[in-house]
């Protein structure tokens, strides 16, 4: 294939095609994706010749050696803390508390609870199978189909990447030069778009259903119950706040926020008495278990990005597409496509260390912001959190349900719907994800 890249012609051939090809033979014979990228890189710098090997082992510790990654770790520590202190059961009791006037109100009380603990964790399958614990036994109890429950928990649960402290946002912006900081308070609106949109979807699938009764409340039972649970768990709600607060008004950074918020959740725990000695090496194993996986990625996504730009693919990516459409509408619908078939595919990790510098020329070309951009791309692959064949939430719930995958993925339809709505706004309105952002970022 030949790409004309700033007036120079590059020709790819197969130092570029067979590592590709062996990327993806290697995904589908179910290889962990850290060594399907490592085996990649290095094989398409050997047959190119274009990186010398010794400079290898440099990109893999450069690739992870920043500051922000600290804070991943302490996001997913934070979470785990919370569901064994019992706070995270705090949060439910106030989102029921909120709801309980309406008509699907355990229903909606989910879905906000998945976005209360994404607050917090910034993680998508965390969420998942702590909320999914917590309601979907009593959402079955008060009407709804399991496959529907499960649907819910794992719709709700994609907020995970999307509200902020997210993960995927550090990443990104890691990966890109963005301050995460910025990402987060850019991500604020779409984040609560989301959140809103899946409420809203339960609302309708459950009037025309009739799942869920309930709403038989008058207003003095209504604040009294409200107050009482407020009351009764206010104080779970200081973490959330001490991130919030510590990041958005620049007194703390992403690492720092959450740093203090595992040290203020871990002695709430002991001052409530929920909280031993005996539970820290299993919370601080799963941690670990999930910054395993996640660091690795990075690291050999550096040789494989350097390897791509030194080449000229993410040049050459924009020369072609837009060699069949100048339209700006039309190339932004084609890399929301793209980002949704991979994220149906691949984790978002994946997808944001190989698809990001690939894409962003593309989005600059056609003047989208970049932190635009961005917000759009992590919500996109949110969308693969609850469709097959990967649809990580999907197996988590189907893990702690029983229940069938296909079933679950068939009633999380209208919330797939509900999602690409969202991102479809994110794409050609601006303002959603730069209303916050300082003029110099507008």
């Amino acid at each position: 294939m030949l790409f004309n890249t700033f007036g120079q012609t590059v020709e790819l051939g197969w130092d570029f095609y067979l590592p590709v090809i062996m990327f993806v033979g290697l995904i589908a014979a179910a290889v962990p994706v850290w060594a399907a990228i490592g085996a990649s890189a290095i094989t398409m710098l050997v047959m190119s010749g274009d990186l010398p090997l010794s400079a290898v082992g440099e990109s893999l510790f450069t690739g992870i050696d920043a500051f922000a990654l600290t804070a991943v770790p302490l996001f997913i520590l934070t979470g785990d803390v919370l569901v064994r202190t019992g706070l995270s059961r705090k949060f439910l009791d106030v989102a029921e508390a909120l709801t309980r006037f309406a008509k699907g109100g355990f229903g909606s009380a989910t879905v906000l609870v998945c976005g209360m603990f994404a607050a917090i964790s910034g993680s998508d399958a965390a969420g998942a199978a702590a909320v999914g614990r917590m309601t979907i036994d009593r959402l079955v109890e008060s009407g709804y189909p399991r496959p529907y429950a499960s649907a819910l928990v794992a719709a709700g649960a994609c907020t995970g990447i999307l509200i902020p402290p997210s993960i995927a946002y550090i990443i990104i912006g890691l990966v890109l030069g963005i301050s995460a900081s910025t990402l987060f308070l850019a991500a604020v609106i779409p984040g609560l778009a989301i959140l809103l949109a899946i409420l809203i979807t339960n609302i309708i699938v459950n009037r025309i259903y009739g799942y869920e009764g309930g709403g038989n409340v008058t207003m003095s039972e209504y604040f009294a119950n409200l107050g009482t649970s407020l009351k009764s768990g206010w104080y779970a709600f200081i973490v959330p706040g001490i991130i919030f607060y510590g990041i958005f008004s620049g007194r703390l950074t992403p690492t720092e926020a959450g740093a203090t918020a595992v040290v203020v959740t871990i002695i709430m725990g002991f001052v409530l008495g929920t909280l031993k000695l005996a539970d820290f090496p299993p919370m601080l194993i799963t941690s670990a278990k999930v910054n395993g996986i996640i660091l690795p990625i990075i690291a050999f996504s550096a040789p494989l990005a350097e390897a791509l730009a030194i080449m000229g693919v993410p040049q050459g990516f924009v020369t072609s597409v837009t060699s069949l459409t100048d339209e700006p509408w039309l190339l932004i619908l084609m890399m929301i496509g793209i980002l949704i078939a991979a994220g149906c595919v691949m984790e978002t990790t994946p997808n944001i260390v190989i698809l990001a510098p690939i894409l962003k020329p593309l989005a600059d070309n056609i003047g989208m912001n970049e932190i635009q951009f961005s917000i759009m791309m992590i919500t996109a692959l949110g969308v693969g959190f609850i469709t097959p064949p990967l649809g990580l939430n999907l197996f988590v719930v189907a893990g702690i349900t029983g229940e069938s995958i296909l079933k679950i993925a068939a009633r999380a339809v209208p919330f797939v719907l509900c999602m690409l709505i969202v991102v479809l706004m994110i794409a050609y309105i601006p303002a959603i994800s730069t209303t916050l952002l300082p003029d110099i970022y507008k």
